[in-house]
């Protein structure tokens, strides 16, 4: 699922997201979220989450 819109994500999904120190190789990091830091319901570059281990990023796809 698409990371662009904040509907497709909730606390404890499993997510694929790109650090800010990786935008530009775009290396992504998967994780659990644990809060949703983007307050608009739609991003173009990605909703912004914190992981469980604390990880801040943007979402490029909703796993699970």
């Amino acid at each position: 699922m698409d990371g662009k819109s904040r509907k497709n994500i909730r606390a404890g999904a499993v997510v694929d997201i790109v650090l800010k120190e990786h935008q530009s190789s775009g290396r992504l990091k998967r994780g659990i979220v644990r809060d949703i830091l983007t307050k608009s319901p739609t991003h173009p570059h990605g909703i912004k989450v914190r992981l469980e281990n604390g990880a801040v990023g943007r979402v490029k796809e909703v796993v699970e």
